[in-house]
């Protein structure tokens, strides 16, 4: 149809009035078949102008927005916002001309409260920003979906939690309650307590104390809400610091490291301490898994909105009837460990938005994978193409 029009208008002076009225009814139906689907969506649309002013509506942005008024044509858009917070995010992001994704706010709305979420794309054409659409979805809904979601979930890992807790728990406890009885015994028979044996039962009971201190802090830590701190920072900077914090111990361990960082890759939003953790974690299992020394190689690189962090080993590999289980608490491979290394792992790099996978087979090594969200003012604008 604008091809249509386009040709139409080129030859507007030789049409005469019975053809102008054709196309005038045609450019008519366009715009009502345009009002029909954009009435119909359940999302609000909204379109400005390269300065800033509202020049399309759906009937859905005016029953999600809070607009202070019905008369939205030509009004700049951030100034017939009744919320200020709303106003204030709407107005620099317009002003920087950036990309928003997901941004969202909380709002009273008619006696109930909303959940709304804003996408802002900017359009651009021939290298200049024309306007900007901005889409506005409801996820009241779904947001209180997750959060039951998230309840039910937490609850279950706090049931497998508390259930690996009461078992690792045992050990140290029967151990404690033995050399007691030991030593009730000693006292019972000679009224007295060899010093040597005294001493040796106390080391023993001490040990074992600190091995329940253990599993209470990796208890607590695996069930506390984490408290992170997101910076903008270097991925690359932040493995090349952690890998020079450990290279001793690795070549001790005869486990040569090799480095493949993507140049290209750009800053992503963590918390440098955790990810450190998460990812010292998995160097230590991977160390754990090349008793005999092999080769560790990390890699990053950018893909899909994505920065992605690879560590290989050449480890002793892990069953495939196991690799589906090595996030769940208190599984390990290992005869010494807590099992809730991996979990805390996971639980960090959920923290910061990212996902995390394993590759592995056994005798061939491991590949752990993750992956981080770029921030948004990373990303590319939307390239708006009006023909």
């Amino acid at each position: 149809m604008r091809k249509f029009i386009q040709r139409a208008l080129a030859k507007l002076p030789k049409l005469d009035q019975e053809q102008i009225r054709h196309l005038l009814i045609a450019v008519a139906g366009e715009n009502e078949r345009l009002e029909v689907v954009l009435d119909s969506m359940t999302d609000g649309v909204i379109v400005t102008d390269g300065n800033h002013r509202i020049i399309l509506t759906n009937k859905s942005s005016e029953r999600l927005v809070p607009f202070v008024t019905s008369d939205l044509d030509e009004k700049i858009l951030w100034e017939v916002i009744d919320d200020r917070e709303v106003a204030t995010f709407l107005k620099e992001s317009l002003l920087s001309g950036e990309r928003v994704e997901g941004v969202e706010f909380t709002l009273g709305h008619s006696g109930s409260v909303q959940t709304l979420s804003f996408n802002l794309m900017p359009m651009v054409k021939d290298g200049s920003i024309e306007g900007s659409l901005l889409i506005v979805a409801d996820v009241t809904d779904r947001r209180r979906r997750e959060a039951r979601l998230r309840r039910a979930e937490n609850l279950a890992s706090l049931t497998t939690l508390a259930a690996g807790v009461a078992h690792e728990i045992k050990n140290p406890l029967g151990s404690i309650g033995i050399h007691i009885q030991l030593m009730q015994r000693s006292l019972d028979r000679d009224g007295c307590l060899d010093r040597e044996h005294g001493l040796e039962y106390l080391d023993i009971m001490e040990e074992e104390v600190e091995r329940l201190n253990g599993i209470v802090v990796d208890f607590l830590f695996a069930v506390r809400p984490m408290n992170t701190e997101l910076k903008q920072a270097d991925v690359n900077a932040v493995i090349h610091d952690l890998l020079q914090f450990t290279k001793y111990e690795l070549q001790e361990g005869g486990v040569q490291v090799v480095e493949e960082y993507d140049d290209g890759v750009p800053k992503v939003e963590l918390d440098e301490k955790y990810l450190k953790q998460a990812l010292l974690n998995i160097i230590k299992n991977a160390q754990a898994a090349m008793p005999d020394g092999g080769s560790l190689t990390v890699t990053t690189g950018f893909k899909d909105d994505q920065v992605t962090i690879a560590i290989a080993d050449t480890g002793i590999g892990i069953g495939e009837d196991m690799v589906g289980k090595i996030f769940e608490p208190y599984f390990t491979t290992k005869e010494f460990g807590s099992g809730l290394g991996l979990t805390v792992v996971y639980k960090i790099i959920k923290e910061h938005g990212g996902d995390i996978s394993l590759r592995s087979k056994k005798g061939e090594g491991t590949v752990f994978t993750i992956s981080l969200p770029v921030p948004q003012k990373e990303r590319r604008l939307l390239d708006f193409q009006g023909e």
